[in-house]
């Protein structure tokens, strides 16, 4: 049976007691989406989408490296924005942090997000 570890760390928003930010089983890091929240204001960034997808990926950043992993291993996303208007914004973003290959990826424009925000991003990554 597969053992599974829990990832945790403070260096990214805390996970409400209903999920992790991340679980490590079988060489694999699964990631919880993550917000454009700071993480020591625990309060989303100010600005637009584009600085919310910054820090969606800055977070997951800091949830992966506590795995032991990194954005450079990542293989899957998951992107979901309340806008289709804003796709190109978030897409520049992205663009610009995961380098090539790039991973596979799903966007889907959805009616509402946690806080009101525009934007969360999951990912699934290796060690």
């Amino acid at each position: 049976m597969p053992t599974r570890a829990v990832v945790k760390t403070d260096k990214a928003p805390p996970p409400l007691p209903v999920y992790s930010q991340a679980i490590v089983c079988n060489g694999m890091v699964y990631c919880s989406g993550q917000l454009g929240v700071d993480p020591e204001t625990r309060a989303l960034v100010d600005g637009g989408i584009s600085d919310r997808t910054m820090q969606c990926i800055r977070n997951l950043s800091a949830v992966l490296e506590e795995a032991g992993s990194s954005l450079h291993n990542v293989v899957k996303v998951g992107v979901f924005i309340t806008d289709m208007q804003n796709f190109a914004s978030m897409n520049k973003v992205y663009e610009a942090m995961f380098k090539d290959p790039k991973p596979c990826r799903t966007c889907v424009a959805v009616k509402e997000l946690p806080m009101r925000t525009d934007v969360e991003i999951e990912c699934i990554a290796h060690l």
